[in-house]
């Protein structure tokens, strides 16, 4: 961060220079990819929400892990629909990678010794990490 603000103005010179190079190729990224709550509210006339893809929970409180309902526009039936649906990804057990490895392993029905101890190995090492403080 530092760095960012002692270089301010050479960065800005290139977020400038940026800016003028793309400034006719532009295209934005269809809701259906990029869907930015928003839109639910503003323009809601531009959103096909049963084709929608991925959803940037950016407003104020659409945190799934954070959400309460209580910030404005959060008490809506289709943020409410989002945030069920990302916990229900989120508790989806057969997306677990544990189990899948598991399924995989009963259904090949052989248990490759050094293949099984390298997997170990590695699910138990990406298991420890630290938290870090949210981007929110």
């Amino acid at each position: 961060m530092a760095y960012y603000v002692i270089n301010y103005s050479k960065l800005r010179i290139w977020e400038d220079f940026l800016n003028m190079f793309f400034k006719d190729i532009y295209k934005p990224i269809s809701p259906v990819y990029n869907l930015v709550l928003a839109m639910l509210w503003r323009h809601p006339e531009n959103i096909e929400f049963d084709k929608v893809k991925v959803v940037h929970y950016c407003a104020n409180g659409s945190k799934p892990w954070r959400y309460t309902g209580e910030e404005e526009n959060m008490d809506r039936e289709d943020i409410k629909l989002l945030v069920k649906k990302w916990w229900d990804i989120y508790n989806d057990e057969s997306l677990d990678y544990k189990n899948t490895l598991a399924s995989v392993e009963a259904k090949a029905g052989v248990e490759k010794n050094g293949l099984k101890r390298f997997l170990t190995a590695v699910s138990e090492a990406v298991g420890h990490y630290i938290n870090a403080s949210s981007a929110a």
